[in-house]
């Protein structure tokens, strides 16, 4: 490993700073963080020598997204701020050393984004259509043309996407689904409008690409099906990624690139063992180990992860991944040596999707015992336009069936029983559960609810004002809360409503600061079950939002948690003990039904 003289830049007490990034200039770390989850996410910078912070957008009740960086302009970055107009961004440049922030571009177009770049210079921007999707601007003097040059209906708003500019701004890079299923990577020319396909697959959508840090041309692209898998198409790589993929076994994603391009550091995740971070030398052909990620993890029993496809009923394949508990696979097929309890934990989103790597949940419950497999139901993204397509209005229902697909995949092939199947998940995946309760009352024997919206009519309802140039989308692939028969299909589809079919235990997790899914969404089914006397144990954080951000909250739910899961599943599980004491977890409802969160909550 590298000699590091390590030193904290940051100071954050409260809430763990989860998005940060270089300035440009490498002389200052520069990192966004809301209050409580709320996300009106705020830019900071800590200039790395004095370790000085300041705050970059110090506005109350704001937003801020990054427009660009780039590697050629060092000094500045463009950032869309949402003060004037909540619903909207304005662009600003931000000198990194002063502060200063000078207007580029007022948004009162309704764009939904834009496009810079390397020069930071405006090039495009991005409106949402009356139909779901989305039409494109050209930006030229600092002001949008008022036709598009380029349009997609709702099949391809997911999957087409300008990617970036060459340095000479001669080619605009796009993931592009238009004319096929599959995105492709395409290379325009500017100036002609031609496009040539880079590349494609017939398994899935375009995942990423490795660009070259003083021309922007792509060097490479990856193609993530069951795994992620790169392929070079320029040859100046070619040896580089052979040797890394030789050398480095599991999932490797280059992270950086020094401008020189002699040194990058590339990340490594073999599931089995924390992710690692590497200092390449491309002369040298020469590893280093940079740093673990999670060295406390280092040498111990950690769980294989097992892509698998699963038919569904209708004949659609869903890429998914099975982890087990160690030890309990003695030939490592993927089939335990005898049934086990079993967790389907269901991704968020939905537009979305899981993947191969390490997956802390997965762990997590694998070591608690428990099978765990996570399912890219159909409305998942990544698959091509007709896979995310397929779960339109689909909510509670097709995309439903998908996930009692796979428990019916894991009964047949011996993974589990079917009086030992809980589901669990956070956002579309709490939704999920609480659907999986209702809508299929005897499929599972418990599920965890974390922030999942109980009524989609409400749910649509309270969508943040900066989401308004997604709100079509909603509409168009869940129902459309302002037609008679989208609210007809949006109540028909909402757990809510059918609280009284539920037999199964249920926990549930909310932030009260969640802007997504609000409140009100946990609030309205613990009072729909409790005023029918079906057990509900509700945990509730007053600093949190749309799911648990700060450890001591994450601890307390998940203690609580695997209490929950080992006393109607069966698995292990470590006593609740001081671990609500150390968070702000309250209980509102429910704490006779978790084994010692009565007695945790008056220990607090």
């Amino acid at each position: 490993a590298l000699p590091i003289s390590a030193k904290p830049l940051t100071g954050e007490k409260t809430r763990p700073i989860r998005s940060y990034f270089w300035a440009p200039d490498s002389a200052s770390i520069l990192f966004i963080n809301d209050k409580g989850g709320d996300e009106n996410f705020l830019l900071y910078g800590v200039n790395v020598t004095s370790g000085e912070q300041k705050a970059l957008t110090p506005f109350e009740k704001t937003r801020v997204e990054i427009v660009a960086v780039s590697n050629q302009v060092k000094d500045r970055i463009l950032v869309g701020i949402n003060n004037r107009d909540a619903k909207w961004h304005d662009v600003y440049s931000l000198d990194l050393k002063s502060g200063k922030l000078t207007s580029v571009l007022e948004n009162k177009g309704d764009y939904a984004g834009f496009l810079a770049d390397e020069g930071l210079a405006l090039r495009g921007a991005i409106r949402s259509r009356a139909d779901g999707g989305n039409d494109f601007f050209k930006v030229v003097g600092g002001k949008v043309e008022d036709k598009p040059f380029a349009s997609v209906g709702l099949e391809d708003s997911q999957t087409t996407a300008p990617a970036g500019y060459t340095v000479d701004g001669k080619t605009l890079y796009w993931v592009d689904s238009r004319g096929r299923d599959k995105a492709a990577l395409i290379a325009e020319d500017v100036a002609s409008g031609k496009t040539t396909v880079i590349a494609q697959s017939n398994k899935a959508d375009i995942d990423g690409a490795l660009t070259n840090p003083k021309t922007g041309k792509i060097e490479a692209y990856s193609v993530n099906y069951l795994q992620n898998e790169w392929t070079a198409v320029d040859p100046a790589v070619k040896g580089d990624l052979d040797f890394l993929k030789k050398t480095l076994k599991g999932d490797i994603i280059v992270n950086s690139r020094d401008f020189a391009d002699d040194l990058w550091t590339v990340s490594v995740d073999t599931v089995t063992a924390p992710p690692a971070v590497y200092l390449y030398d491309r002369e040298a052909k020469s590893l280093k180990l940079f740093y673990v990620s999670r060295p406390e993890l280092s040498g111990l029993p950690l769980a294989a992860m097992h892509p698998i496809e699963i038919k569904t009923r209708d004949g659609l394949t869903e890429v998914s991944y099975l982890s087990l508990p160690p030890g309990s696979d003695a030939n490592g097929d993927g089939v335990p040596d005898h049934p086990l309890p079993l967790v389907l934990f269901v991704h968020g989103g939905p537009w979305a999707r899981d993947q191969y790597g390490y997956q802390a949940y997965h762990q997590w419950l694998a070591n608690r015992g428990y099978a765990v497999l996570s399912v890219n139901y159909r409305g998942s993204t990544g698959f091509g336009k007709s896979y995310t397509s397929a779960g339109d209005l689909q909510w509670g229902a097709k995309m439903h069936d998908d996930l009692i697909d796979a428990v019916d995949w894991a009964i047949k092939h011996g993974i589990t029983t079917k009086d030992k199947v809980a589901i669990m998940g956070g956002s579309y995946g709490g939704y999920a559960t609480l659907a999986g309760l209702t809508f299929t009352p005897d499929t599972f024997v418990c599920g965890v609810d974390i922030v999942g919206p109980s009524n989609l009519k409400t749910l649509l309802e309270t969508i943040p004002p900066y989401w308004e140039a997604g709100k079509v989308q909603f509409y168009k692939r869940m129902g459309d809360p302002t037609t008679p028969d989208g609210q007809k299909l949006l109540h028909e589809r909402s757990p809510l409503f059918k609280a009284d079919a539920i037999k199964k235990p249920l926990l549930i997790g909310q932030g009260a600061n969640d802007p997504r899914v609000n409140q009100r969404e946990s609030d309205q089914i613990v009072k729909a079950m409790s005023d029918k006397a079906i057990p509900v144990t509700y945990v509730l954080f007053p600093d949190e939002g749309h799911g648990f951000a700060r450890p001591v909250n994450n601890i307390a739910f998940n203690a609580v948690a695997e209490e929950f899961l080992a006393k109607n599943l069966g698995g292990r599980a470590e006593p609740i003990g001081d671990a609500l004491s150390k968070s702000t977890a309250q209980i509102p409802h429910g704490a006779d039904f978790v084994p010692g969160l009565k007695e945790a909550v008056a220990a607090k």
